[in-house]
């Protein structure tokens, strides 16, 4: 019988080199959030072997399905294997560290995808992607295998080992790369990584495009009529709002989700991120620091606002500006900037109510138009106090 090729068997324990370099990593001040594909895990093993990872690991997952993985990266990716890859989960991973966190924490995403030695034939190269994200950089460590060098646990191995000391440079630990064997190809790339809602949060910017594959563009253009509102929930009304003012316009509707309120306090990272995940791959989000809707026009002229019976009402009360000659340079204002009122009716004081139940100064007419047969009697206030508490929205 002809014997089967040899491959060098490799030893996994944990050595005392990595485990010095996880205790490092434990001790430092960071927190992370792990996305695995293909390969990765005997390094959370080995990070939890290491009392002190409830400090470091906030959540990890294994993407072992292609399906699995074109959720978390909202799109199927071209090469599961590659350094675009690799940086995309590692993105996705520091956006869930921060959001698991409440930004409150210095976090790391680490994404890790590969390709490695197997019981049936797979062409191209055993490979090994990694990347670690944090609030500033992307750095990415990539690895080509010689076939046959290894079996499959010792590729994990390597694997395992680039990731710990990914890890430990993300920390800001000095160490070289693991020694690969002669031949193994080893790559790195660092890229400037931005984080667009801290920034929001910060004050840096004014506003982030936040569209249904997850992408998100610092001040990304906003062509269309705009739904502004809390969306806690986004619920069947808004959307159905949406539709309707989509049809009368002929624009598509982006909904735009102020970061602060004039009464309440600033949103967190974390409730931020609870928002935006209702309109995932549905929806084109503008996150934006634009409380108040004159805010909202300088930052987007030549918009349509669709708004309820309500938010109109309160836009040509003169209480609200201290008097009419405060509303009508904020009206004027709105003129000026090329901005219109898309008015839905809304019951108010138990009674429904449309435009034509507002008083409207003639100077300023032709800023609003009714949005015609449409009505949803259900408000995100309704339905959190329905839930009655059990369920968070």
């Amino acid at each position: 019988m002809r014997k089967a090729p040899s491959v060098q068997q490799t030893d996994p324990v944990l050595t005392p080199e990595t485990r010095r370099l996880i205790e490092q990593i434990h001790a430092s001040p960071y927190r992370m959030t792990m996305e695995f594909t293909g390969a990765g895990s005997l390094a959370l093993f080995w990070l939890h072997s290491v009392p002190g990872s409830s400090r470091t690991i906030l959540e990890v997952s294994d993407r072992y399905s292609p399906q699995s993985l074109a959720d978390l990266l909202g799109r199927t990716p071209i090469s599961a294997v590659s350094q675009e890859t690799a940086a995309a989960m590692a993105e996705q991973a520091y956006r869930r560290a921060m959001g698991l966190s409440d930004g409150a924490a210095t976090c790391l995403g680490i994404g890790c995808t590969a390709a490695i030695a197997t019981n049936r034939a797979r062409r191209g190269d055993d490979r090994c992607w990694i990347t670690v994200q944090d609030s500033r950089r992307a750095r990415s460590y990539g690895v080509t295998l010689i076939k046959g060098a290894h079996d499959r646990l010792g590729e994990e191995i390597v694997a395992a080992r680039l990731i710990i000391r990914a890890i430990a440079l993300g920390c800001g630990l000095e160490d070289p790369p693991p020694e690969l064997l002669r031949g193994d190809k080893l790559e790195t790339l660092c890229e400037t990584a931005i984080d667009p809602v801290q920034q929001l949060l910060d004050g840096s910017i004014q506003s982030v495009s936040v569209y249904p594959d997850g992408r998100r563009v610092i001040e990304g253009p906003v062509r269309g009529a705009i739904l502004s509102g809390s969306f806690n929930p986004l619920h069947a009304g808004h959307e159905a709002l949406a539709l309707a003012a989509a049809a009368e316009t002929g624009q598509p509707v982006i909904f735009e989700l102020p970061v602060i309120n004039a009464d309440k306090p600033p949103l967190t990272y974390s409730e931020i991120e609870r928002r935006l995940s209702q309109f995932r791959r549905r929806y084109h989000v503008a996150l934006t620091r634009a409380p108040l809707f004159r805010d909202k026009a300088a930052l987007f002229p030549g918009s349509v606002f669709v708004v309820g019976y309500d938010t109109a009402a309160r836009l040509v009360d003169p209480r609200y500006y201290g008097g009419e000659g405060g509303r009508d340079e904020a009206l004027r204002l709105f003129r000026g900037a090329n901005c219109r009122f898309l008015v839905a009716g809304r019951t108010h004081e138990e009674r429904f109510r449309t435009l034509n139940d507002i008083a409207i100064p003639a100077e300023f007419h032709d800023l609003f138009r009714p949005l015609p047969q449409f009505r949803v009697d259900l408000s995100s206030t309704t339905i959190r106090t329905a839930a009655g508490g059990g369920v968070r929205f």
